[in-house]
């Protein structure tokens, strides 16, 4: 089949039966791209998941268009960012075109407020996974929880954590390198 055709199908498919934005969208993703058509592998999902949460925009578009450009380059992410955003986009025309006859309707408000933990659930798991997959361990466990934080407590801008995390975790390699450099001179000098 073809791949830009399967590729649209697929992350459609994804944006027409993921509520919650792109957190939530992760699970299926991944079961997608990497468990079932193999696109990508899971390190490399980490790594798209980091770079696009870091990147502007909104997180499953441009994760769809990474997913894209690396299968087939601009064509392909044009492909899979169509496929993303077209759910939404008329999802969100439907509800433009008949909100006002469901604005004050107890039973359509009554489903949304049933809808919203269960939105919980889809962005915690993801989560979950996440941390396994970047290797927390006692040392740098407290450092999503602080980033968190600052965030939801203080108000602090995502954009500043990640440059302080890129400027930290720099600083720490090179730390890490000096440390091993000086082992393997003393190794040698002994």
């Amino acid at each position: 089949m073809n791949l830009y055709w399967e590729s649209f199908k697929t992350f459609f498919k994804i944006g027409i039966f993921t509520l919650g934005g792109g957190y939530a969208m992760i699970p299926l993703i991944e079961e997608e791209v990497v468990n079932k058509h193999k696109w990508v592998d899971k390190d490399e999902m980490l790594d798209l998941i980091a770079i696009a949460q870091s990147c502007p925009g909104v997180f499953a578009i441009n994760i769809a268009i990474f997913i894209g450009y690396k299968l087939k380059k601009v064509r392909g992410a044009i492909a899979t960012t169509l496929g993303t955003a077209l759910p939404s986009f008329m999802i969100i025309l439907a509800i433009a075109i008949f909100f006002k006859q469901f604005e004050d309707n107890k039973v359509v408000a009554a489903i949304f407020r049933g809808i919203r933990p269960a939105v919980v659930a889809l962005i915690a798991v993801p989560t979950f996974r996440l941390a396994q997959r970047a290797k927390l361990n006692w040392y740098t466990f407290w450092i999503p929880i602080v980033a968190a934080l600052a965030i939801w407590k203080y108000g602090f801008s995502p954009i500043y954590v990640i440059i302080i995390a890129a400027i930290a975790g720099y600083a720490y390699g090179r730390i890490v390198q000096e440390n091993d450099s000086r082992k393997q001179k003393q190794v040698k000098e002994s």
